[in-house]
């Protein structure tokens, strides 16, 4: 064997992909948050579906989001080079080829899409098309890059998982899924600007243009406490549905005076004051919007039980 030749199967060994940098390219920590509130969505809904029936369903919701994250992946892969948080990604880092990237994706969305539809109606089927493509598309290829607005766009894609699993149940939209849409959308706002105050980013030179760098910190402070107000308003309304309750409600009602107490902190403090206590309060503030989520919609779960039960 001849140098060149060794040369270059020692160089095609070192750029083989492996099966976790392919499961990468999937998101899997995004995805956990679709499963987990798809599933709520699911569980919730007033229509009992058969637990295999259920199980395809979060499975194929599951791969869509998988694929979102490819697609997106390979179309970022240009800006994910630049950023230190995004530079050991499959792509940039050189483990997976972008066109390998762009066939999973596709192939997987025409997949979950199918058999999603197979499996339960078409009405979920063209939800999880939808998002697929909200998502690739309409933020990742138009307006991630054109607006700082980009993050409530983006977080609109993460927040159908729960329309879904309720229009697998009962083939269909209610004020229930949509609610449960909007306590997503409009969390993810204050959760990521809450974020961007007191960690330093490097979007900017990757030419993505985030509101914290295009208008800054002052207008972000003011955008936390904006979006808040209208989360606190659909967190206590969603109470008062079918699905809600005083399990439910006593939930929303404390976590929501947290929460929206720490985005009014963070709205009335300067830039001067965060320094001098090292953003304690948006830190506090961020943190709190991680347990948000979760307590929000296990607090359905729990109502869900008590429904079933009897109770």
């Amino acid at each position: 064997m001849s140098d060149m030749s060794l040369h270059e199967t020692v160089a095609e060994t070192e750029y083989e992909a492996q099966m976790g940098d392919y499961f990468a390219l999937l998101k899997p920590r995004v995805m956990s948050l679709v499963v987990f509130t798809a599933l709520v969505g699911l569980i919730v809904a007033p229509v009992g579906v058969h637990p295999f029936i259920g199980f395809v369903a979060i499975l194929c919701i599951a791969v869509g989001a998988g694929a979102s994250g490819a697609l997106n992946m390979w179309w970022d892969a240009d800006i994910d080079a630049r950023m230190r948080r995004t530079a050991k990604r499959p792509i940039p880092d050189g483990r997976v080829k972008p066109g390998e990237a762009l066939g999973i994706g596709m192939a997987l969305s025409g997949f979950s899409i199918v058999l999603l539809a197979l499996a339960t109606n078409f009405v979920a089927a063209g939800l999880l098309a939808f998002t697929i493509f909200f998502y690739a598309v309409v933020y990742s290829m138009w307006l991630k890059r054109a607006t700082p607005q980009n993050i409530v766009i983006g977080g609109a894609a993460g927040s159908f998982p729960p329309m879904i699993g309720w229009a697998v149940a009962t083939g269909g939209v209610g004020i229930e899924s949509i609610l449960m849409f909007a306590l997503i959308f409009m969390w993810t706002p204050p959760h990521f600007w809450a974020l961007a105050l007191f960690v330093k980013t490097d979007y900017g030179d990757a030419g993505v243009p985030m509101l914290t760098e295009t208008h800054g910190r002052r207008s972000t402070r003011n955008h936390v406490l904006a979006y808040c107000l209208p989360l606190v308003a659909v967190a206590i309304g969603l109470g008062f549905t079918s699905i809600g309750g005083w399990v439910y409600l006593t939930v929303a009602v404390f976590f929501n005076a947290w929460f929206l107490k720490g985005c009014y902190d963070i709205w009335r403090r300067d830039e001067a004051q965060a320094e001098a206590d090292k953003y304690k309060v948006e830190i506090q503030t961020f943190k709190v919007s991680l347990y948000y989520l979760f307590a929000h919609f296990g607090a359905l779960l729990i109502e869900a039980a008590l429904r079933s039960g009897g109770l």
